[in-house]
Order: C-alpha cells, then sequence, then structure tokens
C-alpha cells in the first residue's frame, strides 16, 4: 500500500480568483517542496485549534498547490480559510492526508465522480493518470446545479480531445432548453451508462449526503466496496 506521511509546510499565497460567483481558485507556492499522492487533501491551518480540510485539484508533479473552494457568503468554514489566505502572504498547511489516492498498482478502468467543488479531488487524479497513465481508460463525471458551475469545463474537454482514453461527461440538475447533455443526479448517470460497475476503481468526491446515497447505489449497481474510494466514507 502507497504510504505518504503527512508534513507541515509553508506556502506562499500567489494568487485567489473568483471562477462563478461562490468558486473561488487558490493557487500556493510552497516553501518547501511537498510529498503527498494524487487525490489526497491538505488542511490550512488557522491556527493550532482551527485546521480547515480542503481537497487538493493540482497533482503531485505541480509546481503550485491549486484549491478550488466554494463558499458564498454564509459559509463560515470556507469563507474562513479563504480570509485567512487573503490577509496572510505565507500560510501553514499540513498536506498528505487522506487514504483514497490514486491505486497506482491496479489495473482497472476508472470511474472519476465529482459533485461541485469535489471536482478539485478528481481533477488531481486525473491530470496524474494524464501525465503518466495515459493508457488507463478513465471516465470522468462532473455534476453541479448548472451549466454555469461547470467552471472548468473547457479545460476537461481539450483533455478528452487529447487522449482518446480519457471521456468528460458534464451533469447538471437544472437544464436550460440549450443543453444538450445529460441532467439529473450525476450518480445516476454513472449507472445508466454502465450495466454493472464490478469492473471498475470508483473515486468520488462532492457532499456527504451525494456520497453516501452513491455509495449505497452503487454496491447494489454491482461495485465492489473495497474498490470504491472516497474520503466522505471516512465521516458517515
Amino acid at each position: 500500500m502507497q504510504v505518504v506521511s503527512a508534513q507541515t509546510i509553508q506556502a506562499e499565497v500567489i494568487s485567489i480568483t473568483a471562477v462563478t460567483d461562490f468558486v473561488n481558485v487558490v493557487k500556493l507556492q510552497p516553501l518547501t517542496k511537498p510529498s503527498y499522492l494524487a487525490g489526497q487533501y491538505l488542511q490550512i491551518v488557522l491556527s493550532d485549534e482551527d485546521k480547515r480540510i480542503f481537497s487538493i485539484a493540482s497533482c503531485p508533479d505541480d509546481q503550485h498547490i491549486e484549491l478550488h473552494i466554494g463558499a458564498g457568503p454564509d459559509d463560515a468554514y470556507p469563507r474562513g480559510a479563504l480570509d485567512h489566505m487573503a490577509n496572510n502572504d505565507v500560510v501553514t498547511l499540513e498536506i498528505g492526508l487522506g487514504n483514497a489516492f490514486y491505486q497506482e498498482k491496479s489495473v482497472r478502468p476508472i470511474i472519476l465522480m465529482a459533485g461541485g467543488t469535489g471536482f478539485s479531488y478528481a481533477r488531481s487524479i486525473a491530470e496524474h493518470i494524464k501525465n503518466h497513465y495515459p493508457e488507463r481508460n478513465v471516465t470522468f463525471y462532473w455534476g453541479a446545479k448548472d451549466e454555469e458551475s461547470l467552471y472548468a469545463s473547457d479545460e476537461m474537454k481539450i483533455w478528452a480531445k487529447q487522449n482518446p482514453n480519457f471521456t468528460y461527461v458534464p451533469v447538471i440538475e437544472e437544464a436550460t432548453a440549450e443543453w444538450q447533455g445529460k441532467t439529473g443526479y450525476v450518480h445516476q448517470a454513472v449507472m445508466a451508462d454502465f450495466a454493472s460497475l464490478e469492473a471498475f476503481d470508483v473515486y468520488l468526491a462532492g457532499p456527504f449526503k451525494m456520497a453516501g446515497v452513491a455509495r449505497e447505489d452503487f454496491v447494489k449497481h454491482g461495485a465492489v466496496l473495497e474498490h470504491l474510494y472516497a474520503d466522505a466514507f471516512a465521516f458517515i
């Protein structure tokens, strides 16, 4: 089993960029090279008693650490972390956390499924595979409320054009008349496309409620529990 010990590092805040009304992309420059696995997460240390968890959107090869943080005006948990980074040039991170990382030795085809800013977790794994295992078969499902919330769709479409083994499937809940893609709940779109999930490694991230429902439905749809990966499972 792959093992990476958690590290405490310092990182310079390079930029905080709003990509939708509720999502900010944060870029951090580590002051020492971090060690983490694709799909692991970090904690932003506001104080010894206040550490806030976020998925990492970048992959271990990247020079920067990228976070995608969804925060409405009343979302105190992510908003506090964004404010902390906006007010400090250098922040403390605990990195290399979580057990739902990419399984390097597996040869099974892969389904990545993300809801909302859970996209960041799936993106880290997808980019790692793109860089090191382009022969792996990957289907990437991203579900969101509306088309505007799929803020990185263009990037995913480019990846799909560049690699015939990578398929990108956007799914939205509230479709306009112009939308020609899949609609409804993202995990249901997965089950509609595959008669059984038994042969797959499935990595998923999103709201805890979504993760719980998806785990139950996917197992009924043939998925092997040991081949379902989500850090949310440790909390639900």
